[in-house]
Formats: C-alpha cells, sequence, structure tokens
C-alpha cells in the first residue's frame, strides 16, 4: 500500500483488502500474513477468517496515481505498475463480492496505470472477471503464482485459456525446477503443439526470504532463463533469495536479468 515499492518489478503496491488462506507450497513461509499491516490490524489467516477491507483513503491512491500520469509519464516513459493485493489475493472466494466490484470500477477509472493482478486461484478467475472483460481490460496484466512442476502442468493451462492483455508468471518462491518441454498449449488437442510458454508475456522468478528459506540452485533458474529466451519471453530475475537477499539483487551469473513485457 505504498507509491513506491521495494518490490524490485512494481512500482507500487495497492490492496483493497487484507487477508487470505494459504492454498499452495509457495504460501508456507507467506510474507504477507508477517507482514506488519497484518500484526496491527490483527489479522488472522485461513479459509473460514475475515478479509478486512482497508481505508478510504487507501482506496483513493490509485486516483491521484492516475491523476499524477503526466509527471510519471515523463520520468518513465510508460504508465505506472501497480501491484494489487500484495496481502491478499483479488480472487478469493472468501472476500466480499462488493470489494470485487469495487475494485474492477477502480481499475476501470485509472486506465494510466497498469494493474499487476497475481492470484494462486486461477480457477476462480472466470467467474469473478467483471461483464465488460471481454478480451481483457487495456491496464491489467494477468498473472498467477508458479512454484513448482504441478503447478505449471495444473495451472498455467488455465491462465492461458482466460482472456488477457498481459498473461504472466510469478515463480516465485521457485521450490524446484521446472520444465515447460511437453506441456502444450492445447492440452486436448495433437493440432496445436506449441509450447505452453508461448502464450504467457512475461516470467517473474525468485528464491524465497525469510526464516528457514527453501532455496534450489541457481542452474533452475538460469534453465528457466532458457526456456524464456528460446520462445521470446521476457524473464526477470528477482533474487536467488535467503535469509537475506543477494546483494545487488537481479543478477543471474553475475548479470542483471531485468525484462518486462512490451506494452
Amino acid at each position: 500500500m505504498a507509491e513506491t515499492s521495494d518490490i524490485s518489478w512494481t512500482d507500487a503496491t495497492f490492496n483493497p483488502w487484507i487477508g487470505c488462506a494459504k492454498v499452495s507450497p509457495g504460501c508456507d513461509h507467506c510474507y504477507a500474513e508477517r507482514s506488519t499491516p497484518s500484526r496491527t490490524m490483527k489479522i488472522l489467516w485461513g479459509p473460514q477468517e475475515q478479509r478486512k477491507r482497508t481505508s478510504a483513503g487507501n482506496w483513493g491512491q490509485p486516483v491521484r496515481w492516475n491523476a499524477a500520469h503526466s509527471d510519471f509519464f515523463a520520468a518513465h516513459g510508460r504508465r505506472r505498475r501497480v501491484f494489487c493485493a500484495s496481502l491478499a489475493d483479488v480472487f478469493d472466494n472468501r472476500a466480499d463480492p462488493q470489494w470485487r466490484r469495487e475494485l474492477w470500477e477502480l481499475i476501470r477509472v485509472t486506465p494510466n496505470l497498469d494493474w499487476l493482478l497475481l492470484t494462486k486461484r486461477i480457477g476462480n478467475v472466470a467467474g469473478m472477471l467483471p461483464a465488460d472483460w471481454g478480451r481483457g481490460y487495456d491496464n491489467v496484466w494477468l498473472g498467477i503464482s508458479v512454484v513448482n512442476q504441478e503447478e505449471v502442468r495444473r495451472d498455467v493451462y488455465k491462465l492461458v485459456s482466460v482472456p488477457a492483455r498481459i498473461r504472466w508468471l510469478s515463480m516465485e518462491p521457485l521450490l524446484e525446477a521446472v520444465s515447460f518441454e511437453g506441456v502444450f498449449a492445447d492440452q486436448g488437442s495433437a493440432v496445436d503443439r506449441s509450447n505452453l510458454l508461448e502464450r504467457i508475456d512475461w516470467v517473474v522468478a525468485g528464491g524465497e526470504s525469510g526464516p528457514a528459506p527453501r532455496l534450489v540452485p541457481e542452474e533452475a533458474y538460469e534453465n528457466l532463463r532458457d526456456q524464456c529466451d528460446a520462445v521470446g519471453i521476457p524473464y526477470f530475475y528477482k533474487q536467488r533469495g535467503g535469509k537475506t537477499k543477494e546483494k545487488g539483487g537481479c543478477l543471474l551469473g553475475g548479470v542483471e536479468v531485468k525484462a518486462w513485457p512490451a506494452v
């Protein structure tokens, strides 16, 4: 919930509400559950716990960022990127549906922002999109969290089945080396045998930070970069992780790996 963010692949974060439940191995060491806003607001994590809407003042921030577009564009040559729901999940079925409707309206009235939505609940997405979604809002990047090979095979196909202007993968924390070989864009047909990764516009990868981090060798990130390079997908390496982030960040084999999709 900040105009500037320490998350290296976004400019700002916005949380319409706070709270979630763990649904993936990637959730085991959830930073959001331990975050200062969660502790300050005494939010409990879990499938039956209440999600808490943030303040009206917080909801007004994206409107102000949208109004400041000219200055931001002059400085950066692009729209401000806003990671939405870093401490929640937009497609959580425990969240109040009215909050989600108001979020879609907020996104509609802020066309000068690129909204980066990230979910671990891709199966919920189709039923929670607004009626005017069409082929996807021009200012929404729809992403899913994918942390292991099982989730690659189970969830990426679901993502590419949803219309969106930009589709992206957050492979953080990456818990094992993964491969897209043999994972095809059309699982039910022998006609389309293209690599499923070809239907993705952006991949972000990184390790786990905090207590008892689960790490994979650097070679796993290099292999993922090579798979992206083979099909021309921008790849953003955040950091390997550990108790403290590696010095400099975004360095893979001593080279900065930091790319965004063309928009």
